[in-house]
């Protein structure tokens, strides 16, 4: 032992380095543990009273970190967000639509989360108590020592027990007879760091480039489908539908980089129609069964307004200007677009658009119809001062200064705008009865005087016949049964109008017009697709305007899939087989019966002549037999490629004009018990978008990779 004594004494020195440069090594590794949290953007909307955080795009979120990054002690950034059409305020922290009015959301660069017994989905913490999460997880990393409590400003308790075990206790106001603490009580939430090691979907991101604009307007009412949501809501999942059918039916053309995506923009006419007219309503609506009567007032009234001089000109005054404004912004944001415009419409909205088609001038085109929508006045010299002092009203110069509305730009106004700008009701309506007179006057130039005029019970018998209006422009006479209004002319020419679910027909027919020109065009849109599903009760066809006196079915959109849905094909083949069955079975009675009825009348008759004879003539009564058993096949492939040789006229450019989706299985059991969804199915409809993009890009020359039968 004595020996040994001394050796402990001798190593210590070294023994206590080898120790320091342990715990450093130590140290060092647990430091090269800890990294730096990569923080993903959110931003919060309500969805049924509940707030619910959504993530950004990863495309979105990188641009939204570099900008938090550069701007740290500058000033505030607006960095534009989901394709252009929200802007984000990082100072604020706060994200605004850009095309349309809608509540702004609150942004959060998030690196923490939660997620309680009854949340369905992760919840960021805020940034500053994420902040501090943080330290406090670098300090546990770095030192190995965990089981670190923490407690935010509102006395709420987190536990980081490991790194894969991170709790949070909320507090419980009261305590029972035990004293028990509020960590104790209840289940803890689960706390995730990074978005990394949370449940949920972060989409890539929209191609940045834009092939063409597509504007959409909603049908009755504020709800667009059967969920109660917004046009705003509805025309994004069209949207994001049309995203997901790009790669699946367009995949060469984007690795070639010849397509960008379509961009679609939702129009909303209602609240501006509702702003002023629901108090007057409000005031002789009946007090029983007050859910339907608010419900009626919201949507089917629409349809009465549209039929009424008043509310027939806000509604079409509100569409155009909302089209011409949103496109002026539209290319103000994107200067470098250089696709086309094309329009769509559901139910009434199709309606709307198609009378404002039909009642544009196609005499202009490019910079000089957009000059002349944007002139209000035939007198270039005219000052938005000369314009108020002619209506009395030069106490307002002061307002459209400050908000830098020249005569151009009054002239896209709305009653709600010069409302919002503090303009009061009485000069309101003096500036607007000022800009319709001027576009009425506008449209009376170049119109020739009638030779005569038709008596109205002859205009409603005749067949509605295109009357021309300029050089190779005709118009269609569908102002018989219906409501003059001033139709504004839109700055630009769709090249195709969509309608789905649309009423146009019945309307056209109700007006009295029984019949449309084959020759006849809509004076500034080549294209126009009728749209509908088999059970819905608001749509109705229009080829047999153009084709009255022939029978046939409408086009029959294929499946997203390249294939008939198998219910239908089934349906098909059974009917086939009964036909066939049932010509089989007649055709070997006839036999039967005529061998019966031969072989009688062999016994009767003697003589070699007349047995021949009767052999001629059973060959002949069995030779149009066997015509016609081929005749039912023969006969069901003519019907069935009739509609493609038919001809429709040249309101689509020669081309099919309606359209008819195929069913669901489940959808056929009960046509009546599918109808309303039937007329609210477009928006999530793969194969209605994929006729959108596909007629879209066949005006560029872009074709699918393999076309669908």
């Amino acid at each position: 032992m004595s020996a040994a004594e001394p050796q402990p004494a001798e190593i210590s020195p070294s023994s206590n380095s080898n120790s320091s440069s342990y715990y450093d090594a130590v140290e060092a590794e647990a430091a090269n543990k800890y990294e730096l949290v990569s923080p993903h953007w959110f931003y919060c909307k309500l969805v049924d009273s509940k707030e619910r955080w959504t993530p950004f795009s990863a495309q979105d979120s990188e641009k939204l970190e570099i900008a938090h990054q550069s701007c740290k002690h500058s000033q505030d950034l607006i960095v534009p967000t989901e394709g252009g059409r929200y802007d984000v305020h990082l100072t604020k922290r706060l994200r605004c639509a850009v095309y349309w009015e809608e509540a702004e959301s609150e942004v959060r660069r998030c690196t923490w989360f939660y997620k309680g017994e009854k949340d369905n989905r992760y919840i960021p913490y805020p940034e500053s108590f994420s902040e501090e999460l943080e330290d406090a997880y670098m300090i546990c990393v770095t030192l190995d020592e965990w089981k670190k409590k923490l407690e935010s400003p509102t006395r709420e308790v987190i536990i980081l027990h490991n790194p894969k075990l991170m709790v949070h206790y909320q507090p419980v106001a009261t305590t029972d007879d035990w004293g028990a603490t509020p960590t104790e009580q209840g289940r803890p939430r689960t706390v995730k760091r990074g978005v990394e090691n949370i449940s949920v979907d972060i989409p890539n991101g929209e191609p940045l480039q834009i092939d063409h604009l597509v504007f959409v307007v909603h049908g009755i009412g504020p709800a667009c489908d059967i969920r109660f949501r917004s046009i705003v809501q509805c025309v994004n999942d069209f949207r994001n539908v049309s995203l997901s059918m790009l790669p699946a039916h367009f995949k060469k053309a984007q690795e070639q980089q010849q397509i960008g995506r379509v961009e679609f923009l939702p129009v909303n006419w209602h609240s501006t129609l509702h702003t002023g007219v629901d108090v007057d309503l409000e005031r002789i609506t009946l007090p029983s069964i007050n859910r339907l009567r608010h419900f009626i007032n919201d949507t089917i009234l629409d349809v009465f307004f549209y039929n009424s001089a008043t509310y027939c000109q806000t509604i079409v005054d509100t569409v155009a200007s909302e089209m011409n404004r949103i496109y002026l912004l539209f290319l103000e944001r994107n200067p470098d677009f250089q696709g086309g415009v094309s329009i769509a419409g559901h139910s009434l909205g199709s309606l709307i658009l198609f009378d404002l088609l039909t009642n544009q001038k196609c005499t202009l085109d490019g910079e000089e119809r957009k000059n002349e929508i944007l002139a209000t006045t035939p007198e270039e010299s005219k000052s938005m001062k000369d314009i108020l002092t002619e209506l009395e009203l030069s106490e307002y110069c002061s307002v459209f200064e400050k908000e830098e509305v020249d005569r151009q730009a009054l002239a896209l106004c709305t009653e709600k705008e010069l409302k919002d700008m503090g303009i009061p009701l009485g000069p309101r309506m003096k500036i607007l009865h000022y800009l319709r007179n001027k576009n009425s006057n506008k449209n009376l130039k170049g119109q020739k005087p009638a030779a005569s005029v038709e008596s109205e019970d002859a205009k409603q018998e005749a067949p509605v016949k295109p009357t021309n209006t300029g050089t190779g422009c005709r118009r269609l006479d569908v102002m018989t049964g219906q409501v003059h209004a001033n139709y504004p002319q839109l700055i630009y020419e769709p090249q195709i109008f969509f309608a789905f679910g649309s009423p146009i027909g019945m309307f056209l027919t109700v007006r009295g017009v029984n019949r449309i020109d084959p020759d006849y065009r809509l004076p500034t849109c080549k294209g126009f697709f009728n749209v509908f599903h088999p059970f819905d009760p608001v749509a109705y066809r229009i080829e047999p305007l153009v084709v009255p006196d022939v029978e046939f079915e409408p086009m029959l959109l294929p499946h997203h899939k390249g294939r008939k849905r198998m219910h239908l094909e089934l349906k098909e083949g059974l009917t086939r087989m009964s036909m066939d069955l049932k010509n089989n079975l007649l055709g070997s009675l006839r036999t039967a019966w005529q061998s019966f009825t031969r072989t009688s009348m062999l016994a009767v008759e003697a003589g070699t002549t007349g047995e021949t004879e009767h052999e001629t003539e059973a060959e002949a009564e069995a030779s149009p037999e066997k015509q016609n058993e081929e005749k039912p096949e023969e006969a069901s492939t003519s019907v069935k490629e009739e509609p493609t040789l038919i001809n429709v006229g040249m309101l689509n450019g020669g081309h099919r004009i309606d359209y008819v989706l195929q069913e669901k299985p489940i959808e056929s059991f009960n046509e009546y018990l599918f109808a309303l969804q039937g007329h609210l199915c477009y928006w999530e409809s793969e194969d209605t978008v994929l006729l959108l993009l596909k007629e879209i890009y066949q005006t560029k020359g872009i074709s699918m990779d393999q076309p669908l039968p």
